[in-house]
Parts: C-alpha cells; sequence; structure tokens
C-alpha cells in the first residue's frame, strides 16, 4: 500500500492543506492499494493561483516551444507505459490487455498528436483588411473521469497547453493514481511552474470549487449529465465558457443486407470493453424483424466468449467494475429489465460464480427490449446491452434518435453510401461505419444532453481559444 501526501502545485510536491485522505482500493478484491490527498477548496485555491501567475509566459511562448514540451511529455509518457497500464488496472479494474492496448497506447498517441498540431497550428490569419489571433482563453479547471482516467486527463490537458492555456486538473477520486504519474511525467518534460498543477479530491469538495473558482476561465468535464448540469450552471452564472463530454447511449444500426454476424460480434466487444465501462458504447443493437432472432442468438453465443477474470491476467477480457457503488448500480438495471419484461438471454444481476469478492458484474444481454424500457433509455455504464427490433429504415432512425442522449453510435450496411446517409440522419456526435477504427483527431463530443464542444484533434484544440480580430 503506498501512501502519497502531496499536491502538485507550482511545479512541486507539496502537503495538502487539510488532513483528509482519499482510500484507493483494488475493485477485483477489495484491497487497498493506496491513499492520496482529499483536497479542499485551500489546495484549490492554491493551484488556481499558481495557474494564473503563469499565465502570462506560458500564453506568449511561442508554438513551437510549447509543441517542444508537448513532445517531451509524449517521450516522457511512453516510457512510462507499462507502469501507466498496471496501474489502471490496479486502480480501476481494466484487464491488463486492454489497458495496455488502450488505457496506455491511447493517450500517448493524442499527446504526439497534439506535439505535432501545436507547431503547426494557425494561431493567426489574415481576413481581408482584419488579422485574427486565436488565443488562448486562460486557466482551465479540468475534471477528468474514472473510466479511462489518462485518456481523459490527456484530452484535455495536452490541448490546453498546446493552446497556451494553464491547467488545474482534478482527477476522479477512484482513480488518482495515474494522474499522478501523468503529473510526474509533466515534471520530468520540463513544464514551467505553474502551467499544469494537481489537486486530487472528492467531486462535491475539490470539483466543486475547481468549477466555481472566479479566476478559472475554461470548466472541462467528463462525466455524468447530472453532475454537467449543476456545472453548466454555476458557470453560466459567472459568464465562463465550459467543455462538457457527458453521458450517452448510442445506438448499433445494424441495416439489412449488412454482415450481420461481423456487426454483431462487433458490437458486443464494443459494449463488453473497459466492463461496459464506456460512455460512447453502443449499449442499444437494433436489427430489422427479418434478422432479429439471429441476431440474438448470435449476440448469446459471443457474450459467452467474455468471461470475467483476474484482470492482472493477460487473458481475461473482462474484469470487475471500478467500485461496489457502480457494480450496484448495473445490476439494479439488470433486474429493472427483467421486471419491465425484457428477455434475459445472457448474464444476470447475480455476481459471477467465484467472484463473489470484488466488483463483478456478468455479462448481459437482453432481448425483447421495447423503446421506452429503462434499459433503453438510461446510460447503465457496465456490461449490458439492450437488442432492439425495428420494422423499417425510418422506425431504426426513430429508436435511434429517440434518447436523450447523442454522443456516439455505428451503422452496418452492405452499401457504405447507404450507411452514410442513414449516419447523417443520426442526432449524434461520431458514428462509425462498418467498424470503421478510431481516429485519435477526429472531433469526438456530443449533441443533446450528451454534452457541449468537442475533444481530440483541431477541434479540441479550438475549445480552448478565443477570437480577436484587428482591422487594419
Amino acid at each position: 500500500m503506498q501512501a502519497h501526501d502531496g499536491m502538485y502545485i507550482d511545479g512541486a510536491w507539496r502537503p495538502a492543506a487539510g488532513p483528509g485522505t482519499i482510500e484507493v482500493t483494488n475493485p477485483a478484491d477489495g484491497s487497498l492499494i493506496a491513499t492520496v490527498p482529499a483536497g479542499n477548496a485551500d489546495d484549490v485555491a492554491a493551484a488556481v493561483a499558481a495557474a494564473r501567475a503563469a499565465f502570462p509566459a506560458w500564453s506568449t511562448t511561442p508554438p513551437s516551444e510549447r509543441a517542444a514540451r508537448l513532445g517531451a511529455l509524449h517521450a516522457a509518457l511512453e516510457a512510462r507505459r507499462e507502469e501507466i497500464a498496471e496501474t489502471v488496472t490496479a486502480e480501476l479494474g481494466s484487464p491488463i490487455g486492454f489497458s495496455h492496448a488502450v488505457h496506455a497506447a491511447v493517450p500517448v498517441a493524442v499527446c504526439a498528436g497534439y506535439a505535432e498540431l501545436a507547431a503547426g497550428y494557425a494561431f493567426e490569419e489574415k481576413i481581408g483588411n482584419s488579422r485574427v489571433f486565436h488565443e488562448p482563453v486562460g486557466v482551465v479547471g479540468a475534471i477528468t473521469p474514472w473510466n479511462y482516467p489518462l485518456h481523459q486527463v490527456v484530452a484535455k490537458v495536452a490541448p490546453a497547453l498546446a493552446a497556451g492555456c494553464t491547467v488545474v486538473l482534478k482527477p476522479a477520486e477512484d482513480t488518482p493514481l495515474v494522474a499522478q504519474l501523468f503529473a510526474e511525467a509533466v515534471h520530468e518534460a520540463g513544464v514551467p511552474a505553474g502551467v499544469f498543477n494537481l489537486v486530487t479530491g472528492f467531486g462535491p469538495v475539490a470539483g466543486q470549487a475547481l468549477a466555481e473558482h472566479e479566476d478559472v476561465d475554461l470548466v472541462s468535464f467528463t462525466g455524468s449529465t447530472a453532475v454537467g448540469r449543476r456545472i453548466g450552471a454555476a458557470a453560466g452564472g459567472a459568464v465562463k465558457n465550459v467543455a462538457l463530454e457527458l453521458g450517452g447511449k448510442s445506438a448499433n444500426v445494424i441495416l439489412p443486407g449488412a454482415d450481420l454476424a461481423k456487426a454483431v460480434k462487433v458490437g458486443v466487444a464494443n459494449v463488453m470493453a473497459n466492463s461496459g465501462q464506456t460512455c460512447s458504447a453502443w449499449t442499444r443493437m437494433l436489427v430489422d424483424a427479418a434478422h432479429y432472432d439471429e441476431a440474438v442468438r448470435l449476440a448469446a453465443a459471443a457474450v459467452a466468449k467474455y468471461v470475467p477474470g483476474d484482470p492482472a491476467d493477460e487473458k481475461t477480457r473482462v474484469g470487475p467494475v471500478v467500485n461496489a457503488k457502480q457494480r450496484d448500480r448495473v445490476s439494479g438495471y439488470i433486474e429493472r429489465g427483467v421486471e419491465d419484461g425484457a428477455e434475459l438471454v445472457a448474464g444476470g444481476p447475480d455476481a459471477p460464480e467465484g467472484f463473489e469478492r470484488g466488483c463483478y458484474v456478468r455479462p448481459t444481454v437482453f432481448a425483447g427490449v421495447t423503446p421506452g424500457m429503462a434499459i433503453a433509455q438510461e446510460e447503465i455504464f457496465g456490461p449490458v446491452l439492450s437488442i432492439l427490433k425495428y420494422e423499417d429504415t425510418e422506425d431504426a432512425l426513430r429508436i435511434a434518435n429517440g434518447t436523450v442522449y447523442g454522443l456516439a453510435g455505428a451503422v452496418w450496411s452492405e452499401d457504405e453510401e447507404e450507411a452514410v446517409a442513414f449516419a447523417r440522419r443520426l442526432e449524434t456526435g461520431q458514428v462509425d461505419i462498418n467498424g470503421g477504427r478510431f481516429n485519435p483527431m477526429a472531433p469526438f463530443g456530443g449533441y443533446k444532453q450528451s454534452g457541449v464542444g468537442r475533444e481530440l484533434g483541431k477541434y479540441g484544440l479550438g475549445e480552448y481559444l478565443q477570437t480577436k480580430s484587428l482591422q487594419l
């Protein structure tokens, strides 16, 4: 068990203002693996003051130098990939193979992309008789979730630094350890003191203090829609910018004539990844009536291969969810699905056999789901797939768009242009066509109650800039 007692503020590790601590546990067995400080409003104030003091120099640092610091940060993260993967597996419960392939690899790639983008970005342009400047918005308060604990940090901090902003990061209390590794990498990369600051703490205390601080110019938050509403309201009162990446209930639409076996297999894998704890997961599979029964059979067969196991084992495909509260929440939704009349074709609310200890949930598939059921409308955030039947493509579109969310989705068709035409009508921010692979430089973000703004690539960088024009 490791005991951490410092916050990274103004380029150094310093003791927390108060005596409180956060216990970090391994969700696979409930063991205590570390403690970190529970920061309070005083810690946040110190971090914001450091960021504010560092802003004038960093905001006027040439983009080429900011890009060089990001390049050094990329190298420092690359050197820590093994430690990053092991840390995420320990504090989140993600299977080690997934931690290597996604939790460690994707943030490294995103950081490299921003180093390259910062070096060539057009921070100034000429429009007629005007010179237009894209300038950093100021001090950024970044509040990140536990499900992709390093990726979400890098997706906020890297573009903010590239833009010339300074940052105070408040990571999720369930997964603060990888954020501390990130702070060590920032320090090693030679990022000037005060440009990046880390405060660990609970959301209602440190997170709220950061969101409401008068010297924070932009709040970038990823998490639940409920918390996002509160942050948006607080920011609106202060007339400050927000970037919100919130919940999702994404549809995986399989059009008639598509490769059904592939679409179902990939769709199941998408939902089971990270134990279902992915905001953009395709948790609703939509299949036409003629192919519905076959899709259900294929899904049941596919999910049977996702056997829960020890996340430290390279062969494990599904580990625990992050904590007991999340386990109980997911199990409650499974019970609700049964009560509402959905057909349980795989899994169930009980703990997997042999895994009564820890925070495990059985990978679950429901058939006979109707659009109005809770399991088809609300974000479960666990390894639970609902399969819905549609009559024609207009019915599929109505069902797919029939939630308050609009974060991601998928469309499968034997005709790519048909899939693209359907995807254009989906009210969602990102759609994968026939299993298109993840692009770390493409914009990611939501429609409706899935959020405001975009992350990744040049659109993610743009969130941290404001525009000034000079008429000559």
